[in-house]
């Protein structure tokens, strides 16, 4: 330890005496000094940081995930690869989710018309090729034209499912064709399907086999 002698001579000979800041006022220092914008001119925008600390968390759920999963990390991918296959296969096989709109499913929404006015409406929006409204108003004349021969009874608010489902029996050789009729009609009216020209043939085909074709008797319409 230096005699005060020493001390005296340290001091004298320029020395800088020791720091005796306490901690606390040290602190709040060094954090005012480290506030200063110029310390950050370099940092990260808010959007950048948010996204490094969700490919962070990202990447640890993976790390998670793949230590529990058979074959790590590989195996993780693989099965997620297979996922998103399966489900672009079911898209494509199935089309959009159909979504008919609550109170808005019934066949025919504008009173009631004949069958002859269905198929002149049908014919006309197929001249300018609107398929849509074409196959709409052809599976209309489908339907009126069974009610019209008593094979359905009329039925407000009947859909274009349970139409077919109703005549089914009474035309068992057509009962596939009318159930693809009303899923067309289904998937144009309320799946944002796009009808062309071939949907349309295939409606009026129908249409005009029905037309000719003797029913089968049953125990009544539905």
């Amino acid at each position: 330890m230096a005699s005060r002698g020493e001390r005296i001579a340290g001091a004298a000979a320029g020395e800088t005496p020791p720091v005796t800041t306490p901690r606390g006022p040290a602190r709040e220092a060094a954090e005012r000094e480290l506030s200063d914008p110029a310390y950050h001119q370099n940092d990260p925008g808010l959007l950048r940081r948010a996204l490094d600390a969700f490919w962070e968390w990202l990447g640890d759920l993976f790390d998670r995930a793949g230590s529990a999963a058979p074959g790590g990390t590989a195996g993780l991918a693989a099965a997620a690869a297979l996922a998103v296959l399966a489900a672009a296969a079911l898209w494509w096989r199935l089309g959009a989710p159909r979504r008919p709109a609550p109170g808005a499913a019934a066949l025919f929404a504008d009173g009631p018309r004949s069958a002859a006015d269905h198929r002149t409406a049908a014919e006309a929006h197929a001249a300018a090729a609107r398929w849509n409204e074409a196959v709409q108003e052809r599976m209309r004349a489908v339907v009126r034209s069974l009610e019209e021969r008593a094979l359905l009874d009329p039925r407000p608010g009947r859909t274009a499912d349970e139409a077919a489902a109703a005549a089914a029996p009474a035309l068992p050789g057509h009962a596939d064709a009318l159930r693809a009729a009303a899923r067309t009609f289904d998937d144009v009216t309320y799946g944002g399907r796009t009808a062309d020209a071939a949907a349309y043939a295939r409606l009026r085909d129908l249409d005009l086999a029905l037309a000719g074709t003797r029913p089968r008797l049953t125990g009544g319409a539905g």
